[in-house]
């Protein structure tokens, strides 16, 4: 019989919860990894938009609802993931009839409507909420992305978006989620979006740091940086999408079978810094999400690079852990 692995949330139970993304696939072929090494998950796609009301007023709750009941089952916290976003979200909330732009009197109707019967379906369940994601222009003077919701309703969409979740559920705590978290130029874009909704009172409680992260960049620095930079809001953190892609974003081999044996070490010893340095902050860290579980399914595969497998997680395409694994359990 194989020795029974060490659970990694257990080893963290001190520290903050450890998390994973899940779909309905990875539920049932990933199901035993879930159950023994994370106490919180979120669903990577099926809370979006776009999943629960792709018509207007026909909203399609069967399979988050299968999410929220394995995690309540299991005794598993749930992440919301998202709200608000410009991403994923059907064309019909933005249109009218005729192929026009609604007013913004309309869409923050639309906004208000989607948010209060998601975050009222799962309260009490769902115990915090990616309110809005990725609504920070990556390069450029511009503090916010374009966007539809910010083109109708203004810049001021990310306010309505916090306060009509937290009116859905006042329990529920409420993140602003962006990723390039920890790059400089796009750490303070998110400081400044933050800072400047807590100075007008509106109920953001955290910000995650979606952690896409790979064997080089960011550095422990800028990482440390970012976490201290946004910790002095006096908020709390997330690490909500954390994977650690074998390769940089624009590298576009795509001839390995399988990670090198140096790719592999590269990886553990970057996952153990990692962690340590989490450690380091348990004190405004919360919770440390995984974008996935096992190497077999991950939203890298194909992404940027068509053709290219990536190997970004703890345990490898058949569930066995790998130098990372350990290194994070004795970090």
């Amino acid at each position: 019989m194989q020795e029974r692995l060490p659970s990694l949330c257990e080893t963290y139970k001190d520290y903050f919860h450890i998390g994973a993304a899940v779909n309905p696939i990875t539920i049932e072929t990933q199901k035993q990894l879930l159950i023994d090494h994370v106490n919180s998950i979120t669903a990577e796609n099926h809370m979006k938009f776009e999943h629960l009301q792709p018509e207007e007023g026909e909203f399609t709750f069967e399979t988050a609802d299968q999410i929220v009941d394995f995690a309540v089952s299991n005794n598993m916290a749930v992440r919301g993931h998202t709200l608000v976003w410009h991403n994923q979200t059907p064309d019909w909330v933005f249109h009218d009839g005729q192929g026009r732009f609604v007013s913004r009197e309309v869409l923050l109707e639309r906004m208000k409507a989607h948010i209060s019967t998601v975050v009222q379906r799962y309260k009490g369940k769902v115990y915090c909420w990616d309110a809005v994601n990725e609504a920070v222009d990556d390069e450029g003077d511009d503090l916010l992305r374009p966007s539809k919701w910010r083109q109708i309703i203004g810049d001021d969409f990310i306010e309505q978006a916090f306060l009509y979740a937290h009116e859905a559920d006042p329990d529920a705590l409420l993140f602003y989620n962006d990723y390039n978290e920890s790059f400089p130029e796009k750490r303070e874009k998110i400081y400044k979006l933050v800072k400047s909704l807590r100075d007008k009172d509106i109920p953001i409680h955290g910000i995650g740091m979606q952690a896409h992260w790979n064997l080089t960049r960011p550095s422990l620095d800028e990482i440390r940086m970012a976490i201290e930079r946004y910790a002095s809001l006096g908020v709390q953190l997330h690490i909500t999408e954390l994977d650690i892609s074998m390769f940089e974003f624009n590298d576009h081999r795509k001839d390995l079978t399988n990670p090198t044996e140096l790719m592999i070490e590269q990886q553990a010893d970057r996952y153990g810094q990692i962690f340590s340095l989490f450690k380091e902050y348990r004190d405004v860290i919360q919770s440390v999400t995984f974008w996935g579980v096992a190497d077999d399914y991950t939203w890298l595969d194909n992404f940027p690079v068509k053709g290219r497998k990536n190997w970004p997680f703890l345990f490898d395409e058949l569930h066995r852990p790998k130098p990372s694994f350990w290194r994070v359990h004795t970090c």
